[in-house]
């Protein structure tokens, strides 16, 4: 009896890991969830009678607020109103050939004589399409509004750096600031400061400001310690050595700061022309599209799309750091040759006024006055190819959008796809996705392996179709065992305020939509950033491209989605996706040339075929920056959102931009504060993944 005893407690024992376990509950808890949904149907719709009152309490709160304190506000604006049409006033004044000479100096001081040929050109378009009033207004908006963030951004990095301990509470307000959409912050200051520009002002100001405050403290931080102590050890005071170390060796990383800043500002100037605009370029643009004018679209577009780019190569040019010693001196532009140009430039205005003192010296049409032309000339175009734009809508609607919105189970019908699932057509897909997501956990580890079961679920029932409780718990599980406890339940809590406050398919909407986009931005922009990481040549044409695209506001990414495909879902993702490209294909080149050279060739003197290079060499080596790409890219198209609203989407975006409509504080904040979880959670779980800190980008940059 001893012998089978002992053979007994000899045999191995299948250990289950202990992570594993809370999955094992949740997939029980998920499988009692999708069988009992056809009878609780309050599983997948969350009743409306079980929504709290949030959203009336905080107007009523505001309310009260706004009344006691509107005066000062009002007060306030009348104050900054002044300056701000002096400004204008002031650049609608200069004669457009002194500015054109002022800003070639600037370009030729800040990148050489390649930058200021782009500025006269740049002028040049603007002057002859008939924008420059309007252009002139924008730049007196962002000229005004820039100051504000800078010295606002300086003294709270100085705080930050100066404070380790009010660090964490800066951090999370800028993630914060970085992650609400534009809109929402036109909400309370509509409120506070009533309809007008200086609306726009003051939504720019604070919206520019994080870029500044974090490369400030970035700056502060990189200062060498022996150069701080050189200071003190030479006798400077704290103030000296504040000003006279550490903000001159800061100045190159303060100055990126600035650059973002600008384009923040530019960016914003646009989105409040909603509530504010007085013949500025946004507000062209913005009319123009309303009125389906393409062709007006198209030449303001181009405008915003220049001046994003002048304004962005100026900056940075003046943000890089200067050569020092005999090559400073074969510098052309100098310093006293720059102030020398703009002392003409100011002497060219004032002679031109006194000469011509009514004569605005502007061309009699300009291209805008021949748009009509273009109007019908595009129009037409999409008239007479009206089959091939709507075949590729219905084809990502049918074969993409529809999946993920109602499932396979929901698309899968004789009206739309033209066949029904049968029982073993769904015992074999449930297969085939177990079988996945067991490879997958074989070969990548358990978390590969419950993504997959989780995208197979997904794809099944749809993102209408699934259960909240199984979305937000399982959601809130993968964030506590990715990146810790407090995550988890900072996710629970978040799904479940967005639940209780009646927006729970609004987010449906969102995710669905961005995760799509997203998905298609990895796909495309990741095989092109690996076609330029083998091709200096396909690099060459692809970083001006990307450059394009990212220096332009997000309201120019509309246009040619809104022209060619009209309002819709399918019109939002082409919009979001041509803002969230850029990430993935920059960050897959960079990483897959920065792979260490040594590991690359021992791995083909091993036998390797490029194929196998890549995909188990190079790739898993730059996983980390691609990672770190696919969380720009998650965050450029969260922020895209509320902009996508504006060609009929229903998702939380709709929810901000509605809300602005109907100055709802309450509901703007809550859908705001939504996006803005979104952005946060989706940081701090990628961040979690790949063992880093928070990857929160700067929108300015």
């Amino acid at each position: 009896m001893t012998a089978p005893a002992a053979s007994f407690r000899s045999s191995p024992r299948v250990a289950i890991e202990p992570a594993l376990l809370p999955w094992y509950a949740f997939i029980v808890l998920a499988a009692l969830c999708l069988v009992l949904k056809a009878d609780f149907p309050w599983l997948v719709t969350f009743p409306k009678e079980w929504t709290l009152p949030f959203a009336p309490a905080i107007n009523l709160v505001t309310d009260t607020v706004v009344t006691v304190v509107q005066p000062a506000f009002r007060a306030l604006s009348a104050v900054l109103d002044a300056p701000m049409r002096g400004a204008r006033l002031v650049l609608v004044w200069l004669p457009w050939p002194a500015v054109m000479l002022a800003v070639a100096a600037l370009a030729l001081k800040s990148s050489g004589i390649r930058l200021a040929v782009f500025a006269v050109l740049a002028l040049a378009y603007i002057l002859f399409a008939g924008y420059w009033p309007q252009s002139m207004s924008t730049l007196s908006l962002v000229l005004l509004a820039v100051p504000i963030s800078v010295v606002l951004g300086f003294w709270l990095g100085v705080l930050g750096h100066g404070r380790p301990g009010l660090r964490p509470a800066l951090l999370g307000a800028l993630d914060l600031m970085q992650t609400v959409p534009a809109f929402a912050y036109l909400i309370p200051l509509l409120l506070l400061f009533g309809f007008g520009p200086v609306v726009g002002l003051i939504a720019s100001a604070i919206y520019a400001t994080p870029p500044m405050v974090r490369n400030t403290m970035l700056g502060l931080d990189r200062v060498p310690s022996d150069i701080s102590e050189a200071g003190l050890m030479s006798g400077c005071t704290r103030r000296q050595q504040f000003w006279q170390v550490e903000v001159p060796n800061a100045l190159p990383q303060m100055l990126i700061g600035f650059n973002q800043t600008t384009m923040a500002a530019l960016s914003m100037v646009i989105v409040a022309a909603i509530i504010g605009g007085f013949e500025d370029i946004g507000w062209e643009v913005l009319s123009s599209m309303r009125k389906a004018e393409f062709g007006q679209s198209i030449l303001s577009g181009l405008v915003i799309a220049l001046l994003a780019i002048l304004v962005d190569r100026l900056t940075i040019g003046f943000a890089r750091e200067r050569p020092t010693g005999p090559t400073a001196a074969m510098t052309w532009m100098t310093g006293r040759r720059l102030a020398m140009f703009l002392f003409l430039a100011a002497v060219l205005a004032i002679a031109i006024r006194v000469l011509w003192p009514v004569e605005t010296l502007l061309p009699a049409g300009g291209l805008r006055m021949q748009a009509g032309g273009v109007n019908q000339w595009l129009l037409g175009l999409v008239r007479d190819y009206a089959w091939f734009f709507d075949d590729i809508r219905n084809s990502v609607l049918y074969c993409l959008l529809l999946p993920l919105r109602i499932g396979i189970s929901g698309a899968a019908t004789p009206a739309l796809w033209g066949f029904a699932l049968s029982p073993p057509m769904t015992a074999g897909y449930c297969a085939l996705i177990l079988g996945v997501a067991a490879l997958s956990a074989h070969r990548f580890g358990w978390r590969a392996g419950v993504a997959a079961l989780a995208a197979g679920l997904v794809l099944f029932t749809g993102f209408l179709g699934l259960p909240w409780p199984v979305f937000i718990l399982g959601v809130a599980l993968l964030a506590a065992q990715v990146a810790g406890i407090r995550l988890g339940l900072f996710a629970l809590a978040g799904f479940t305020l967005i639940l209780v406050n009646g927006l729970w398919p609004q987010l449906i909407q969102s995710l669905y939509l961005c995760t799509l986009a997203v998905l298609l931005c990895l796909v495309i922009g990741g095989a092109l950033g690996v076609w330029a990481a083998y091709s200096d040549r396909v690099s060459r044409i692809l970083k001006p491209i990307c450059d394009a695209l990212q220096t332009m506001p997000q309201f120019v990414f509309l246009i040619p989605a809104l022209m060619f495909f009209k309002v819709g879902e399918f019109t939002a993702l082409i919009a979001i996706m041509l803002y969230a490209i850029v990430p993935p294909i920059r960050y897959v080149e960079h990483g897959l040339r920065h792979v260490r050279v040594d590991v690359v060739e021992a791995v083909e003197q091993m036998g390797a075929t490029p194929a196998q290079t890549l995909l188990q060499a190079k790739l898993p080596l730059a996983l980390p920056v691609v990672m770190l790409g696919l969380n720009q890219t998650i965050m450029a198209a969260l922020s895209m959102l509320a902009i996508a609203a504006l060609v009929g989407t229903r998702d939380l975006g709709q929810a901000v931009y509605v809300a602005l409509g109907k100055a709802d504080a309450g509901m703007g904040l809550i859908a705001g504060l939504s996006i803005a979880f979104l952005a946060i959670l989706a940081d701090r779980m990628v961040a979690g993944w790949v063992g880093g800190r928070t990857l929160v980008p700067d929108r300015g940059a």
